[in-house]
């Protein structure tokens, strides 16, 4: 008998590092263990970190076992469990995460035997006055960064970018970055967990040790970008009149939009293709196949790409993620 696939509800990993705040509990319903939770990847086949099925025949199973047993009609036939692309997280910054850079591809294979990361990150919440790091500031090339950091005067090479909730910010490989205190992300990203840190504020584990950075890579790899080459990249994979306020990216590794519902039904389309919503507000249903799905905030869901008749009915926002 034909397997019928229906839209699969995900249990997330979630993870307590030192900068870890609280609203991922509270506000949207991650259970936890710790006091406080800084990520919930709510899209992850990595090989100690996979989601689980909350829902329906397949409840219980890991999400890698079910790529492997469903094969296109999961994924589309683009990729299978040993080469997932996609990562998912919310990300909750109590405090300021550390100054960092991820490789790109290139790099990545030949030092590490890894992909790259790149990544964007859409801003959820912002507390006033938060801002993140987001690049080199105006005038500081790589040799003027490396000696920002040579000199202990990182900070003064670095673009400070105050931070409102609803704005998106795109991440390529190479791009030194960082999350402010106070602010709540949706991060999108390549399934690559590799991270050179600059500069983590001094500060000690719970063993009280200093983390570990990663300085020498991390000047390898970090060059300035102009906002016009960031554009380039995150809308590489876009037509014109695609680039509306709906796309926020369309990369070589990701498509994502957002879709705020006030009321309506709207169909998710793009059939053929695997796609996750990510919901961070409101209550919206999904609907498929005569069946009634309801969501709530920090739900997260993942459509078959073989679903071919799929709606969202309702009020609030999702992030709608896929490859292509």
């Amino acid at each position: 008998m034909k397997t019928k696939l229906y839209p699969i509800k995900l249990l997330g990993v979630t993870k307590s590092p030192i900068w870890s705040g609280v609203r991922l509990c509270r506000d949207f319903g991650k259970n936890a263990d710790a006091a406080a939770v800084g990520e919930s990847w709510e899209l992850t086949v990595r090989r100690d970190e996979v989601c689980t099925v909350e829902n329906g025949t397949w409840a219980g199973e890991r999400l890698d076992s079910l790529i492997d047993r469903l094969g296109d009609a999961l994924t589309g036939g683009d990729f299978g469990s040993s080469d997932f692309p996609l990562l998912i997280k919310l990300i909750d910054a109590g405090d300021r995460l550390s100054v960092q850079v991820h490789p790109d591809d290139t790099y990545a294979a030949r030092v590490e035997n890894d992909r790259g990361k790149t990544e964007m990150w859409y801003i959820v919440e912002a507390e006033e006055g938060a801002e993140i790091i987001c690049g080199l500031a105006d005038g500081v090339d790589s040799d003027g960064f490396a000696k920002a950091v040579a000199d202990g005067k990182l900070e003064s090479a670095l673009k400070h970018q105050p931070v409102y909730a609803g704005e998106t910010y795109f991440i390529p490989a190479g791009l030194a970055h960082a999350i402010g205190r106070g602010i709540l992300i949706a991060e999108i990203q390549q399934n690559c967990d590799l991270t050179y840190r600059v500069y983590d504020y001094d500060r000690s584990d719970v063993n009280g040790n200093l983390r570990e950075l990663h300085v020498a890579k991390a000047l390898d790899v970090t060059r300035p970008f102009t906002d016009a080459e960031i554009d380039a990249v995150r809308y590489s994979q876009a037509k014109e009149e695609e680039r509306d306020g709906e796309l926020l990216a369309a990369c070589e590794f990701f498509r994502v939009k957002k879709l705020d519902l006030c009321g309506e039904t709207r169909r998710v389309d793009r059939v053929g293709v695997m796609q996750h919503l990510l919901i961070l507000s409101g209550g919206l249903t999904l609907q498929c196949g005569g069946v009634s799905y309801p969501t709530k905030k920090g739900d997260s869901w993942l459509l078959p790409a073989s679903l071919a008749d799929v709606w969202l009915d309702g009020t609030g926002t999702v992030i709608v993620s896929a490859v292509k």
